[in-house]
């Protein structure tokens, strides 16, 4: 992008300085040209004729990928982090070495008051909120809240596209129109500035909330929400039986779903401009709401119903987020589950295929996994737990790992960790068995798994 002047010239040779000393360079330019100017951000995001934010707990990448397929069928020329910097400075950088018209950016939790702020995003994506990472983040009702002033404070142009199904980002929906109008908007479609989405398919109902739940109190007023119908997590249909606050009906909705194991799902998509089947070859309920959230927010940019359709059908999956490689001989699913609502939907999934598995389950307490990892006695492994056969458990945590999985039920002479590293561990979990291995890593140990397969030659140069 243009505009940055002298100021971009000593960030990226900033950047080149950072690779040549073998520390990576995603962020670093980004990083040092904002500290030279705080509003880059902003200065280099004017040059955009489209831009767009997506910001979740769960699923960010996966959605802002759609979102790309989708957008560049019609011809968008993208400027996206793809390489997953989803802070300021991952930001800065992009936009730094982007060249097109439309800018694309998923964003972290805690960093979106000041993307936003500089962005001015038309189209804003709040997808989720999930216990993640408790121990850098706080309680969600704290992200709830910067999220909320975060709306107060967007420019009134930008679309706030919401996850009608998570009653903490419906409820965002509130600070768009005053009070005396609210009650007309809390129950109908239509909210001036607001594009809701949700599953409308009650088939797919859990038989309550698990224990990965999360927002079941009302924001309004305390009050325990009536869930009517539970989908993940805390995400369903809802209603607070003492203030009257409910689940708004979504502007883009699925229906018809089916799930496919590790392979795809299928459903129907209504917009407002009108409904379509698509064949999605990501699986999971969880990537159908991501798909949903794609939707959304390319109608919400003017991406026709035909776009949005072709490009949610030819989406690659990210690294780690249902991407398949193979391995000696053998096919290497990876899924990432780095906290409970994540892990139930991927344990879910696995469910669904039949026959036994083998897992390679890999357990990181670093920073960026979040040090407490207390989380996994939340997921539901037990689902899982009779149709393992073989798991290797690897990474800073494995026998914790290897512990959850015994008292989920899994038998202990099917278990077996390795404390000699991921490579050691990976080894371990590919040999001697047959059929696809199904990896699931935390956040970096995602990361570490990309870095062993690009060293030996089965993926290509880790992002980018």
């Amino acid at each position: 992008m243009k505009g940055a002047g002298w100021k971009g010239t000593v960030a990226r040779t900033a950047g080149r300085a950072s690779r040549l000393s073998g520390r990576g360079g995603t962020s670093i330019p980004g990083k040092v040209l904002l500290r030279l100017d705080r509003d880059a951000i902003g200065t280099l995001a004017a040059g955009l004729d489209r831009r767009a934010a997506i910001s979740a707990t769960n699923g960010k990448t996966t959605t802002a990928a759609m979102a790309h397929a989708i957008l560049a069928r019609g011809g968008a020329q993208l400027v996206h982090n793809s390489a997953g910097a989803n802070m300021a400075g991952g930001i800065a950088a992009t936009l730094l070495y982007g060249r097109g018209d439309t800018g694309l950016f998923e964003v972290d939790e805690f960093w979106l008051a000041g993307v936003v702020k500089g962005l001015r995003p038309q189209a804003l994506l709040l997808g989720n909120l999930f216990r993640d990472q408790l121990d850098r983040y706080g309680e969600l009702e704290s992200i709830a809240d910067r999220w909320a002033q975060i709306v107060k404070d967007a420019d009134p142009a930008t679309t706030l596209v919401l996850n009608a199904d998570d009653p903490l980002v419906a409820d965002l929906g509130r600070e768009r129109w005053p009070a005396a109008e609210q009650a007309a908007h809390d129950s109908a479609a239509g909210a001036p500035g607001v594009l809701t989405f949700g599953v409308e398919d009650t088939a797919l109902a859990l038989a309550g909330l698990q224990h990965a739940s999360d927002s079941t109190h009302c924001r309004r007023c305390g009050a325990p929400y009536r869930y009517d119908v539970v989908f993940l997590g805390h995400q369903g249909h809802y209603h607070c039986e003492a203030c009257g606050a409910t689940r708004p009906a979504p502007d883009v909705r699925a229906t018809a779903i089916h799930l496919d194991g590790v392979r795809g799902a299928r459903f129907t998509l209504t917009t407002p401009a009108g409904s379509a089947d698509v064949a999605l070859p990501l699986p999971g309920l969880y990537n159908v709401y991501n798909a949903l959230g794609a939707a959304a927010l390319t109608h919400a940019l003017g991406a026709p119903l035909a776009d949005i359709v072709a490009g949610l059908g030819a989406v690659a999956p990210a690294f780690g987020r249902a991407e398949t490689v193979t391995m000696d001989g053998r096919e290497l699913s990876i899924l990432l589950v780095k906290n409970p609502a994540g892990a139930n939907e991927v344990l879910r999934t696995l469910a669904l295929e039949a026959g036994e598995h083998d897992l390679f389950a890999v357990l990181n307490d670093n920073i960026a996994d979040g040090r407490d990892v207390s989380w996994i006695w939340d997921a539901d492994f037990e689902h899982l737990a009779g149709h393992v056969r073989r798991a290797t458990c690897a990474g800073t945590r494995a026998a914790e790992m290897g512990l959850r999985l015994k008292y989920a039920g899994v038998p202990a002479d099917r278990i077996t960790v390795v404390e000699d590293g991921l490579a050691a561990g990976l080894d371990r979990a590919i040999a001697g068995g047959d059929g696809r291995l199904f990896a699931l890593p935390t956040y970096t140990a995602m990361l570490q798994l990309r870095e062993e397969l690009t060293r030996r030659g089965i993926t290509g140069s880790s992002f980018g």
